[in-house]
Formats: structure tokens, sequence, C-alpha cells
């Protein structure tokens, strides 16, 4: 399904990515951990071409962008509509309504008429338990509520892989719940996901395969129970044991 091989990835003289190499199946969620500057967000944008590596392979299902030579923008374009990305924020139009947010990428980008668009919308808001917020604006909104509006969004380019960049962290801790729910309502689903997060009980309950990363390498990855309670590097180990 995703395929990385030899991926790295420098802002200036500085190497963040080395060298990585991951495959995910389809239908399985992996789990990227590790401390802050360690890469793992990075890797994610790398994935969907926000961030544009410096070498390495890139394949998801037929399609594949080799960055080991010249990339075209349109090459790019097209293999980004593969991915749905949920950021931090939720970088949501505040001009425009949950719904309003939903459809302009179906207008815009699928091409669809303003009456198809509101249907796959209010289904999508519907499946992330907004149905009755979707005449409201952002503001008018809670955190959670805009973020799973973010999800919906993203959901409504029918993307083969999502991709989450700590969803939940900007969020009040009251507000998280209801966003990881969405998220594992879509696992149940066997949606592809790769997710860069700090919710380990997520990662524990949820992931198909934990990653740990440092340094812009991968260091350790295997089955939540292995990493979580029998972790076999000293740097996961030391990792791990400052959240407890």
């Amino acid at each position: 399904m995703i395929s990385i091989q030899g991926l790295r990835k420098s802002f200036g003289s500085m190497e963040v990515i080395k060298n990585v190499d991951l495959d995910i199946e389809q239908g399985k969620v992996v789990v990227i951990i590790g401390p802050s500057g360690s890469g793992k967000s990075t890797l994610l944008r790398c994935l969907n071409v926000l961030e544009t590596p410096n070498g390495g392979i890139i394949s998801i299902d037929d399609q594949q962008l080799d960055f080991n030579k010249s990339v075209s923008k349109k090459a790019i374009g097209a293999f980004r509509q593969l991915t749905g990305m949920v950021f931090q924020g939720y970088n949501l139009f505040p001009h425009l309504t949950a719904m309003g947010n939903v459809t302009e990428g179906l207008t815009t980008v699928k091409g669809q008429s303003k009456k198809e668009a509101e249907k796959t919308a209010g289904q999508l808001l519907a499946k992330v338990g907004l149905a009755d917020h979707k005449e409201k604006y952002p503001y008018q909104l809670s955190g959670g509520q805009e973020q799973r509006v973010a999800i919906a969004r993203a959901l409504a380019m029918d993307p083969k892989v999502m991709l989450f960049d700590e969803p939940t962290s900007a969020l009040d801790p009251e507000l998280v719940n209801e966003v990881l729910r969405v998220m594992k309502d879509l696992a149940h689903e066997g949606m592809t996901m790769a997710v860069v997060t700090h919710e380990m009980r997520f990662a524990q309950e949820v992931a198909d395969e934990v990653i740990f990363i440092d340094g812009g390498v991968i260091v350790e990855r295997g089955a939540p129970a292995d990493i979580f309670n029998n972790p076999q590097h000293e740097r996961t180990k030391k990792f791990l044991s400052l959240l407890q």
C-alpha cells in the first residue's frame, strides 16, 4: 500500500530524515512516536509532499515518486490526492460553515455539483457526529468539533490513506476523546492510517504497529504490546519511561 525507500530530508545543513525505509500495509494503522524534533512530523509531511524529500522513493498503490531525480509539480499534485492530511491546527476557512468547509474541495477539486457536494458533505459530517452543526461557522464550534470538521474535509477527497499529525495536541483534555473516537471508527472500517501522536493509549488500543523514531531514523518498531511492554532499544526504554 505505502512503501518508503531511502527517504532523506534536510533543512539546510541539518539532516532531519536519514535514509528511512518503511512499509505500511493496506488497512493497517501505524502510530509514529518519538521526542520533539525527532523527525516524525517531517516524515509524515514528506508522505504527502508538503515537504519535498531530498532523496528516496515513495509509493502509494501504483503511484510512485522518485526523489532521486526531478519530480514534476503535476506528478506531486496527483500523488497528493491519494492522501488526506489532518494537522495540529484545524486550518478551516473561517468564512465558511462546517458544510462549506467540506464542500469546498468537492466542488473545486472533484468538480461535483453543489447539490451532490452537499449530500456527500452531509453524510461525512454525520459520520463524525456533527450532523446538527453543519451550518455553524468555525468560531461557533469547540476545538474538538473543528478538528472533526477537518477530518470530514479530508475524507471528502476519498483518500487511500489518512495522515494525522498530532491531531489532538491543540485540544483541551476533555475534547481529545471525541476526536480519537472518530479516528478509532476509521481504523475499524479499514482505513489505512499513519498517525503521529503523544496519545499512547490510542497507540496501544488501535495501532497495528508502533514506530519509535529519534534523530531522523527508525530506532524500533513492532506490535504495541512489544514496544510498550518490552522495548528492546535503550533509547526507546528511556523515552517511554518519561511518559509514565
